[in-house]
C-alpha cells in the first residue's frame, strides 16, 4: 500500500478516569478535524491508557445490557457512560490495555472496515506473540479465542467513531483484567459468549508495559508507518 508517511505521536496516559480521557480524546479529535479542513500540519496519535472501573454504552447499544442499577454501580465503585462510538456495552478497568488511535484515515487511503480489520489483526498478532491463538468471529467485531466452538470467548473489544475521516475510541485488550466485572453486563450485547484475558489464558500476570510496546509496534507496522 502506498501512502505518504504519517506523522505519528504515541502517548501513554497511565491510569486515567474515563471522563478525563474522553475529554482529551475529543479535544485531539476536534483539533485534527480542524487542522485537516484548514490544510494545516497535524499529528496523528496512538494513545494508550487504563481506566478505573467503568462501563461504556455505544450510541446503538441497549440499556438492558447493563444489568445493574445506578445504586448497584456505586457499590462496586463503577460508572456508566453513554458515548458516541459504535458497538454496544463494554467494561474498562485496571489491567486492561486501552488504545485510542486518533488518525486521519485519508492519509492511509482506506475506509473504516479496513481500519477495524487492522485493529483486530494487531491484537491477533500480539496474542500470537504470547502463544495465544486468537481470531475473528463472523458478524462480531473484536478478537476472539476458540471461534466457532462452545468455548468461544472474547479477549478484546472494539468500538470506534469516524467523522471527517478522523477516528477516535478504539480497542480494549484484556491483559490482567478482573473478569468478574463482566458478570454485570451482556458484553457487547452478547448473552451466550464468554470473556477472557491474557492472564487467564497464560496462567500468570503479564507485563502491561511489554504488551503496550508490542501492540504499538504492530499497529505502526500495519499502518505502514
Amino acid at each position: 500500500m502506498q501512502n505518504r508517511r504519517m506523522i505519528m505521536k504515541t502517548e501513554n496516559w497511565g491510569i486515567i478516569s474515563y471522563a478525563e480521557a474522553w475529554k482529551r480524546q475529543t479535544e485531539l479529535f476536534d483539533s485534527l478535524v480542524a487542522a485537516r479542513e484548514q490544510k494545516m500540519s497535524y499529528e496523528n496519535r496512538l494513545v494508550f491508557c487504563q481506566h478505573p472501573h467503568v462501563y461504556t454504552l455505544g450510541r446503538h447499544g441497549k440499556e438492558t445490557n447493563m444489568l445493574l442499577t445506578e445504586e448497584q454501580l456505586k457499590r462496586i465503585h463503577a460508572e456508566l457512560f453513554h458515548i458516541d462510538r459504535g458497538g454496544d456495552i463494554t467494561y474498562h478497568g485496571p489491567g486492561q490495555l486501552v488504545c485510542y488511535p486518533i488518525l486521519n484515515l485519508e492519509d492511509l487511503h482506506f475506509g473504516l472496515k479496513v481500519y477495524l480489520n487492522i485493529l483486530e489483526e494487531a491484537v491477533i498478532r500480539v496474542c500470537a506473540s504470547y502463544g495465544i491463538s486468537a481470531g475473528r468471529v463472523s458478524g462480531a467485531t473484536g478478537v476472539w479465542l476458540s471461534a466457532g466452538t462452545p468455548g468461544e470467548r472474547k479477549i478484546c473489544a472494539m468500538g470506534v467513531r469516524s467523522s471527517h475521516f478522523i477516528t477516535m475510541h478504539g480497542l480494549a485488550l484484556n491483559v490482567n483484567t478482573d473478569l468478574e466485572y463482566f458478570r454485570y453486563i451482556h458484553p457487547c450485547g452478547f448473552v451466550d459468549k464468554g470473556v477472557t484475558s491474557m492472564q487467564k489464558e497464560l496462567g500468570h500476570e503479564v507485563s502491561m508495559e511489554e504488551v503496550t510496546a508490542r501492540l504499538e509496534a504492530v499497529l505502526k507496522e500495519l499502518l505502514c508507518l
